[in-house]
């Protein structure tokens, strides 16, 4: 099942967002609707509500005055994070509740406001964000829920930034225009990304890279997006002493790359990479390992295979193509794939002249796989510069 993070700023439109994938077919659990519930009267928060902020938050009768909670907690960050830890687990398991009931074959959208701010989306095989000017989102709540315009602001100031939505987010959906210009953008989302990943998901299929070779100019958006992925696979790997980082052309700013986001997750020895456990930690997450990709060409020739052993894994996202390396840490597999993006992001002659390869070999290639192949007599002849490199630095991973 594909798990689909909503989220956005008050007044940004994301319950029209909401709407439209649950017209399009997605089961769509809204968190503030769940937040209503779990605060009804005779329910164990809204108890420790009256007794945290007094008896004035109840009404005569008996019910939440939510607007005189409002204008407590949201001007004032410790009330809010008071509230927070009182409806916060509720609101959790309730929806985990509704969520574990969504059929297998739908898409599972969690619309949740505080997506972001409490790192939730990370559990989340997408994350859509949807977005407005706080100029547009202020006007908003001011004309359509009658808010006095510093009220808006102040609870714009509680949440979240747009950077920091940003930064967590796959898809932005652009909520300043029309709602047709919005829901545009929602069925193509749906159409191409979202159903396909569907798919792949309950198909056990891998998202592959396409075997017609594109190079592309350096992209500012591969930084974050190799960020996300850490991100969701070191929530996925909890407790099983990983390390996960963003290797390959993609981690180096400047480089030109085949767009491939490269990660690298550390265990402590290879075999925990075969633990049924671990296998299925990454499944859920939406990677599958490749049974027949165990190992990487040895630098020098003449070292030892066995420290260059590795279990690899693909992305089912078609939006995001994915390669997971599982290497043991300190292996010599482990330490090269660190050191050679450290070295390039370190030396611009090395930089550019790596560039310069790629592009005499993507211009002679015929397939990505022949480039990939073609590309290794330069790592063999690198290779020394780089162990003296880390040498003459002092590098370690």
């Amino acid at each position: 099942m594909l798990r689909v993070g909503l989220t956005g700023g008050i007044g940004s439109g994301k319950s029209t967002v909401a709407a439209l994938l649950r017209d399009l077919g997605a089961v769509v659990t809204d968190a503030d609707a769940v937040a209503r519930e779990v605060v009804e009267p005779g329910r164990p928060a809204l108890a420790a509500i009256a007794t945290e902020f007094g008896p004035p938050m109840l009404r005569a009768d008996g019910t939440l005055d939510r607007a005189a909670l409002a204008a407590i907690v949201f001007p004032d960050p410790d009330r809010l994070r008071a509230l927070e830890a009182i409806t916060g687990p509720a609101i959790a398991a309730r929806s985990a509740e509704l969520r574990a009931q969504v059929p297998r074959d739908r898409i599972d959208v969690y619309d949740m406001p505080l997506l972001v701010e409490k790192g939730l989306w990370v559990h989340e095989h997408l994350t859509l964000v949807v977005g407005a000017a706080e100029d547009i989102r202020v006007r908003r709540l001011v004309e359509h829920r009658g808010l006095p315009e510093a009220d808006a602001r102040a609870r714009i100031a509680a949440q979240a930034s747009d950077e920091q939505r940003r930064a967590a987010a796959d898809v932005w959906i652009d909520n300043e225009g029309s709602r047709e210009s919005t829901a545009e953008q929602v069925r193509a989302i749906w159409a191409e990304r979202l159903v396909p990943y569907e798919a792949n998901l309950r198909g056990g299929i891998r998202a592959r890279r396409s075997e017609q070779l594109a190079l592309h100019d350096p992209d500012p958006a591969w930084a974050a997006r190799g960020e996300r992925v850490c991100a969701r696979i070191a929530a996925a790997l909890p407790g099983k002493g990983v390390r996960v980082d963003h290797i390959g052309s993609t981690a180096v700013p400047g480089l030109l790359a085949k767009d491939v986001v490269d990660v690298q997750v550390g265990v402590r020895q290879l075999a925990d990479a075969d633990d049924p456990a671990f296998v299925a930690a990454l499944g859920h997450a939406g990677y599958l390992c490749s049974p027949d990709n165990r190992g990487d060409t040895p630098h020098p020739p003449t070292a030892d295979p066995s420290g260059w052993g590795k279990r690899f894994y693909g992305g089912q996202d078609p939006g995001c193509i994915v390669h997971v390396h599982v290497r043991e840490i300190g292996s010599a597999a482990y330490d090269v794939a660190l050191a050679f993006r450290d070295w390039l992001r370190d030396e611009p002659a090395v930089r550019e002249e790596y560039a310069a390869l790629k592009t005499r070999v993507a211009a002679a290639a015929s397939s990505t796989s022949e480039y990939t192949t073609a590309k290794e007599p330069w790592f063999a002849t690198a290779h020394p510069r780089l162990v003296a490199w880390t040498r003459a630095h002092g590098w370690t991973p």
